[in-house]
């Protein structure tokens, strides 16, 4: 199986644009083989990362900050909209499976004016797979993004295994991890805004955890791209070329080790081959929903009713 992670930025807050250049990245992808191709986390249409580095952004009733909140808004796809209708046609006319994060808006009916950080993925008839929205959203981002619910925690059949995936910081949610181990999951997608230590660190337990391979996806964001309405802290207002997202995508195999090594600083696609079989090979060592498991001693129940 052909796996193809996109670590180029997005064009930030420009929903259109985004579009456009995601179409070429495919397309790009298609033609080195990809058979499953994986954009990071809230790519469409950029992540928040100005919450972490601008604090004033927090105070209650802040100016700019509602303007790039609207922005955001107005940047985010709704599903059965235009761009959703984008994102599915570039699935099939490039026949993968495409996984991508987004800010989700609902234009009507409960929960209209909440942006929700979403993981859709398409599969290559271009038909949505699987809608998950992230279950709590991190820290700062609860400025931002409504709570989703346990509704995308499913694994998909394809040609290769079940497919699954986990936005950021619900790869330490156990909870979160055991529903799509018990799922069966054979391949795992881990959307982050940048896999720095910390999250190879966890994106390795997982694999190891899931015996699955884990596909970790980054982005890149420099200090130039960021909305001009910010005053940036001085340590960044002369370096308009300095990430604050640095990709690191890699992927993981059954084993914890890298099948492909964490990209840094790197805008590229980045290409890699995995044999799915060495999941079950792995499984006979740990299979955490399996023969590790002691469901006569512990009870589980996930909710998957949409909110």
């Amino acid at each position: 199986m052909r796996i193809a992670i996109i670590q180029h930025p997005p064009v930030y807050l420009d929903l259109n644009a985004s579009l456009d250049k995601a179409a070429m990245l495919l397309e790009q992808a298609a033609a080195k083989g990809a058979e499953l191709t994986v954009f990071g986390e809230t790519w469409l249409s950029g992540y928040p990362a100005w919450l972490d580095h601008c604090p004033e952004v927090a105070m209650w009733d802040h100016p700019v900050t509602k303007k790039i909140f609207a922005r955001m808004y107005q940047s985010s796809i709704s599903l059965g909209g235009e761009a959703f209708g984008r994102l599915q046609e570039m699935a099939k006319r490039t026949h993968m499976y495409l996984v991508i994060g987004v800010n989700e808006r609902i234009d009507q009916g409960p929960g209209n004016g909440t942006i929700y950080n979403s993981l859709l993925t398409f599969g290559p008839d271009g038909r949505l797979r699987n809608h998950h929205r992230k279950l709590m959203p991190t820290y700062s981002e609860k400025l931002l993004y409504g709570q989703g619910d346990g509704h995308g925690l499913i694994t998909l059949d394809t040609d290769w295994g079940r497919l699954g995936g986990l936005i950021c910081w619900e790869h330490w949610m156990p909870h979160a991890r055991q529903a799509l181990h018990n799922a069966g999951e054979h391949i795992h997608i881990a959307v982050w805004p940048t896999v720095h230590e910390l999250h190879q660190l966890a994106s390795r337990h997982y694999a190891v955890e899931g015996r699955c391979f884990v596909i970790a996806a980054g982005q890149l964001l420099a200090v130039k791209d960021l909305p001009a309405e910010l005053t940036l802290p001085p340590k960044l207002q002369d370096q308009p070329e300095h990430l604050l997202l640095r990709g690191g995508s890699c992927i993981i195999g059954p084993d914890g080790q890298y099948v492909l090594e964490a990209v840094m600083d790197k805008a590229e696609i980045l290409i890699a081959d995995i044999e799915p079989n060495k999941v079950l090979e792995e499984r006979m060592t740990l299979d955490v929903s399996g023969h590790y498991q002691r469901p006569d001693i512990f009870a589980f129940h996930v909710n998957t009713d949409r909110k």
